[in-house]
């Protein structure tokens, strides 16, 4: 009874964002007939995001839930079968391939792209939260231009904190780091990097207790671990760079990852270890994660299914 009951679906798209409308957008163009589920956060990590001023074609910069809006429109319009849905478990093991959404709907599948994305990891402090998008921010790369002549923090002690405390020290008047411990994990040669940036200021054993500002950032209380004493940084930016964790988890079982979780592609494409299983974006991506490269990934994941169904003889 079970059996009659599963849906089949040709070309299976696990998760939205950029990465994910694009291998739609080519997938439904290349009559593949793809099916999206759009997983927790429909529209990824812009969806969160207010400005987008570094995607090309928006001369004037764009609101990342408005971009994510037309992404999701435009593969639509080609034919996408787009619904709301989390994947809750898959069985990779033989073709077809099943995906359960839902705990409860099964559906069978030739082809998958998964495009979950990362999800930054942040402190869990209220304020953070609620000023996210009006001076906090997980990514400097993405909104470090907004602070162009401010100063800012930067919370983080491994290579990621180090890089983006280097860029925004380029564009900021002065950058506060806050390492938790003593020491940094970062490389030495980043270590080195920061140290000898004059507007970086390295502030070991300062751990983050509060965001402050009424509709937008205006400065930031920390604690000094070794004096056990309070004090207000007077910043307009609050950057949080302890990491991103991939939504991978659920393909754990069957696709190989690196030790934090991102899915591993053969160089040069979007293919997993798993024949007929494609990974794009930030979910495969620990390096660039911007929204433009995602979208790239997402073109070749839909061309490597497009001929790998074709090799197959499925249409």
């Amino acid at each position: 009874m079970e059996s009659a009951s599963i849906e089949k679906i040709n070309c299976l798209i696990i998760g939205s964002g950029p990465a994910g409308y694009t291998a739609a957008i080519y997938a439904a163009r290349a009559d593949m007939k793809p099916v999206m589920y759009q997983g927790l956060q429909p529209g990824g990590q812009l969806t969160i995001t207010t400005e987008v001023e570094n995607y090309p074609g928006y001369p004037n910069g764009t609101q990342g839930p408005e971009m994510m809006e037309d992404f999701k429109k435009q593969a639509e319009r080609f034919g996408t079968d787009i619904r709301w849905g989390m994947v809750t478990s898959v069985d990779f093991s033989a073709q077809p391939y099943k995906v359960t959404v839902d705990e409860k709907h099964t559906v069978e599948a030739n082809a998958i792209i998964i495009s979950t994305g990362a999800s930054a990891k942040w402190l869990g402090l209220p304020s953070e939260q609620k000023f996210n998008g009006f001076g906090v921010s997980a990514c400097a790369v993405c909104d470090g231009f907004f602070f162009k002549g401010q100063d800012v923090a930067i919370v983080g002690a491994g290579d990621t904190a180090a890089e983006e405390a280097s860029y925004l020290a380029k564009l900021c008047r002065k950058v506060y780091m806050l390492v938790r411990k003593g020491e940094m994990r970062a490389s030495k040669a980043m270590q080195k990097r920061v140290e000898n940036t004059a507007n970086i200021e390295i502030l070991y054993n300062h751990s983050t207790l509060e965001i402050l500002g009424e509709q937008t950032v205006n400065g930031v209380k920390v604690l000094d671990s070794t004096t056990n004493q309070e004090k207000v940084l007077d910043v307009t930016g609050f950057f949080v760079a302890i990491g991103h964790e991939p939504n991978s988890q659920v393909f754990k079982p069957f696709l190989e990852m690196d030790e934090n979780g991102y899915i591993n592609t053969v160089p040069g494409s979007t293919r997993t270890n798993v024949e007929g299983v494609f990974a794009c974006g930030d979910v495969q991506d620990h390096i660039y994660r911007q929204a433009v490269t995602a979208a790239g990934s997402g073109c070749m994941a839909a061309l490597d299914a497009e001929r790998y169904l074709a090799a197959k003889g499925i249409h």
